[in-house]
């Protein structure tokens, strides 16, 4: 049997340490993969910030809530004003994979997501993995690598400089170098 089809749209997140460039698994996770297709088309990723990075686990990004730095004690939290339902799949969480962020409950993710750093098997099939890192493994490994702080829950996770996501942009596969 053979593989799919690249997927004809990739995102390119524009961040200060370079671009990320993903793509997308729509053949897993059809209505995740629109959704964030949606959202950064509206711009609604552009001016976040990558708010939360666990060293070797996973960067997060994806909430509007962190455009503005006096909302930082609630950053984590935001959303697009709804939820989307859960898309499980058998694809592992490995380094590069983007998958959705959210609370306990499985159905609760909306614009939230995290990038593997690393090995974070323990996640499959318990939360929504939607493409993988193409092009940009050193930029991904220098977000990795920035200074943290501990954060309101007292996790070490909050970046001590901004680490902004400038702008994603849903562009055709082909125009990419």
């Amino acid at each position: 049997m053979s593989a799919p089809a690249p997927a004809a749209e990739v995102a390119i997140l524009k961040t200060a340490l370079g671009d990320l460039v993903l793509e997308f698994w729509s053949d897993v996770a059809p209505k995740t993969v629109e959704n964030f297709k949606k959202l950064a088309k509206e711009g609604f990723y552009d001016g976040t910030a990558f708010h939360r990075i666990v060293k070797g686990f996973m960067v997060q990004g994806g909430d509007p809530l962190t455009k503005d730095a006096k909302s930082e004690a609630r950053w984590g939290t935001g959303d697009p004003g709804y939820k989307i339902k859960a898309e499980f799949n058998a694809k592992s969480h490995q380094f590069g994979v983007i998958s959705m962020a959210r609370s306990a409950s499985p159905d609760s993710a909306g614009s939230q997501f995290f990038i593997c750093l690393g090995d974070a098997t323990f996640l499959d099939r318990q939360y929504t993995a939607f493409g993988r890192l193409i092009k940009g493994d050193e930029v991904l490994k220098a977000l990795g690598s920035v200074e943290t702080r501990v954060a309101g829950g007292g996790e070490r996770s909050r970046p001590v400089q901004r680490q902004g996501v400038e702008s994603v942009r849903i562009v055709d596969r082909a125009t990419i170098a």
